[in-house]
């Protein structure tokens, strides 16, 4: 079945922008992911261009990560103050990010930036996952209980200045660290499409010594806010959100995640893991290919003149 995208100016089978988005959103349900960073290369796949992929894919990022957003809210596993200062941070970074790709857009650059962006971040993520994924099968084949670094602790980021405390996090920290995580995670969602989960969490594991038991619900608090603003700022300033595309991949992504959860359910944390990096590594390939690879109807300015004055 084929349907327009009235701002994408393409014409598109619905039932494979449908089926992509339900992939995603399974993806989602299984990994505990917004989806985002795989969402936006596969409509660039499906010809769609970056600058209206990048845009739209984020509303796929705020459906697949409401639900859970609310689901660790009810659990009260959602620190509000830090989530509001990643928020303050994360919004700040959206709007440099909108304005960053409206300049890139208008120098022509985006399209090769935004891929780029998507080789280097997709080729560095899925190699650690795939690296920590298969020392963690090693070890559990092998008996070896896994190591994790204790979280919940003050670490440098109490030795700057403007401090504040974060009680449901147990943490007194300098809010300079919480907001420039949020601005950094607030930028790449605003030129990759992506929601920043896969940073975010980690970093503020690793970095602020946030609790787990609050980490995600926290992330998805900042993410679907963020993710809302971009969208916003995007349709706002550069009138790259094309409703129709939005609403197929929303409505994918949410019956996708409910069977993502169910499926998630039957295979162990390390070996759902390296099922993601595979696909982050093959999504990483393909994107290395499309920039490397010498395009089907190649052309330079100098045939152009000739044919015109032949």
């Amino acid at each position: 079945m084929e349907i327009y995208l009235p701002i994408a100016e393409v014409t598109v089978n619905a039932l494979t922008i449908f089926g992509m988005g339900a992939a995603v959103g399974v993806l989602a349900g299984m990994f505990g992911i917004g989806g985002g960073f795989l969402i936006t290369p596969l409509l660039i796949f499906a010809g769609i261009s970056p600058a209206v992929a990048v845009a739209t894919g984020a509303n796929q990022v705020i459906a697949s990560s409401v639900s859970g957003m609310l689901a660790h809210w009810r659990r009260n596993a959602v620190d509000r103050d830090l989530g509001l200062i990643l928020l303050i941070g994360g919004l700040i970074g959206a709007a440099i990010g909108v304005y960053a790709f409206r300049i890139l857009r208008q120098l022509g650059y985006l399209d090769t930036v935004i891929a780029l962006f998507y080789v280097i971040f997709l080729g560095i993520i899925g190699s650690l996952m795939m690296f920590e994924s298969i020392r963690a099968i090693a070890n559990r084949r092998k008996g070896r209980p896994l190591s994790f670094r204790r979280s919940g602790q003050h670490g440098w980021a109490e030795k700057l200045p403007l401090k504040m405390r974060f009680k449901r996090s147990k943490l007194y920290i300098s809010i300079f660290p919480v907001m420039g995580l949020g601005g950094a995670v607030g930028l790449l969602s605003a030129i990759m499409g992506v929601g920043g989960g896969f940073i975010m969490v980690p970093a503020m594991i690793y970095l602020l010594r946030v609790p787990t038991n609050v980490v995600i619900g926290t992330s998805l608090f900042q993410i679907v806010f963020v993710a809302g603003a971009t969208t916003l700022m995007h349709a706002i300033a550069n009138g790259t959100v094309d409703v129709v595309l939005a609403m197929l991949l929303m409505t994918a992504s949410v019956l996708g995640a409910q069977i993502g959860v169910q499926a998630g359910q039957k295979l162990k944390a390390d070996e759902l893991r390296a099922l993601l990096a595979l696909l982050v590594l093959a999504v990483c390939a393909r994107l290395v290919l499309r920039l490397v690879a010498t395009p089907e109807d190649p052309f330079s300015v100098t045939s152009i003149a000739a044919s015109l004055f032949a």
